[in-house]
């Protein structure tokens, strides 16, 4: 006899092949998560790495009812070569210390556990889940070092501009903003492709949880993601030289340490608000129509 409220004795043996997973999943990759706590995600670049980590399992985890519902059409082959592929890159990522691989082997992974266990069905209910993991990982040296200098200095002359419009006496110089008797050099954290590969993430996320149905509303927005990811960073930026200007090199300083990256994100959502406002009134969400032909019973 079962004592009431407690759970069935048989509950763990029940679902070994999840617990086997995770145990699995944690001998991989909780050292690689420790590495980067300790190099990447500390610096102010990626310091959005463990949030995206959170969230995409987060969103996956309010998928599981789904998930489970979805028709189990198990595609072991496919599965297996997927498997293998994330094995590769992170054998290949963890010994040549290429992260980005390391870390984005993670989403093959699940994708071949998936297919093999569940089908192409699954994948399709958790696919954003999979493809948000690709923001973790850190963008290539190279890349990020041949965009972030234009980048640095249209938000500068962008900034300069505005201000020495409304009256400032700012000037600049390449990335380096001088208003008074304050030099600011618009640092990559700032204004760089990292910044901007944030917020396309922030972006993405508010489109997917919003879960707009109308596919040209979504493009649209997807579109006016970079624009509004470069506004977001011109207006950081103008407001660090105004605390500069104002209070002095020191608070300027702090703020860059303490609020610089929740400025940009809150800069970020409210141009965001209110580019999708507009959007929704010329895209709207189709309500879904009777069916005619349907008997209701008397």
């Amino acid at each position: 006899m079962k004592a009431a409220g407690l759970p069935h004795p048989l509950w763990a043996v029940q679902y070994w092949p999840a617990w086997l997973l995770g145990l699995g999943f944690a001998l991989l990759y909780v050292p690689t998560f420790l590495d980067l706590s300790r190099t990447v995600w500390a610096s102010d670049a990626q310091g959005h790495g463990p949030i995206i980590l959170v969230v995409s399992y987060w969103l996956a985890w309010r998928k599981r009812h789904e998930l489970m519902g979805a028709p189990v059409a198990s595609r072991p082959w496919t599965g297996t070569m997927a498997l293998v592929l994330g094995l590769l890159l992170y054998v290949f990522g963890r010994s040549q210390s290429v992260i980005a691989f390391e870390v984005g082997s993670q989403i093959f992974l699940w994708l071949g556990v998936l297919l093999i266990f569940r089908g192409w069905a699954a994948v399709r209910v958790v696919w954003f889940s999979l493809f948000f993991l690709v923001f973790m990982a850190p963008l290539p040296g190279a890349l990020v070092s041949a965009l972030t200098a234009p980048l640095k200095s249209a938000v500068s002359t962008v900034a300069e501009t505005v201000l020495y419009a409304l009256g400032y006496p700012v000037a600049r110089t390449g990335a380096m903003l001088n208003i008074g008797q304050y030099q600011l050099f618009v640092a990559d954290a700032c204004a760089g492709l990292n910044s901007m590969f944030t917020l396309e993430s922030l972006g993405l996320l508010y489109m997917n949880l919003m879960n707009y149905k109308s596919v040209a509303r979504n493009i649209a927005l997807a579109i006016f993601i970079i624009p509004i990811s470069f506004c977001a960073n011109v207006v950081r930026v103008m407001i660090l030289v105004l605390i500069t200007y104002y209070f002095g090199d020191e608070a300027g300083q702090g703020f860059i340490h303490g609020f610089a990256g929740m400025v940009l994100f809150m800069v970020a959502l409210v141009l965001m608000l209110l580019v999708d406002y507009p959007l929704g009134r010329l895209f709207p969400e189709k309500s879904a129509q009777p069916n005619p032909q349907r008997k209701v019973p008397a």
